[in-house]
């Protein structure tokens, strides 16, 4: 018995280049308007409370972290072992924010394993 390999429909190839495009761009959003923009970064360290702040604290400290890669990485794994469109789309999101927020040896192995995916069988529906 002959088992076919994980294969996208059109329209979940259109999904992720969208879901991809939003990623990257709000990830090059926050990295050169709130992180490396100085004027939002003095504003945010001496204290201004608004959320572009309340984000910036929070991705600089995902990104100091790894959290972004190491995510990635997980949902990669996973979904080398098992393909799906969650897992790619969720590996495709923090990929996306890891390769563009500072993480990209993890988030470049996650995308290698994501493409990896595509050569394995896709799961038999019941």
């Amino acid at each position: 018995m002959k088992k076919t390999p994980f294969r996208l429909t059109p329209y979940q190839v259109q999904w992720l280049l969208v879901v991809g495009f939003l990623t990257v761009g709000y990830a090059l959003y926050l990295r050169y308007l709130a992180i490396e923009f100085s004027t939002v970064a003095l504003a945010c360290d001496a204290g201004l409370q608004t959320m572009l702040c309340k984000t910036r604290i929070l991705a600089t400290y995902l990104f100091k972290n790894s959290v972004f890669g190491v995510v990635a990485l997980i949902i990669a794994a996973l979904h080398v072992v098992r393909p799906s469109i969650v897992l790619l789309t969720g590996g495709l999101i923090a990929a996306g924010f890891g390769i563009v927020l500072y993480n990209i040896a993890l988030s470049g192995l996650a995308i290698g394993l994501l493409i990896l995916g595509f050569a394995r069988p896709a799961p038999a529906t019941a």
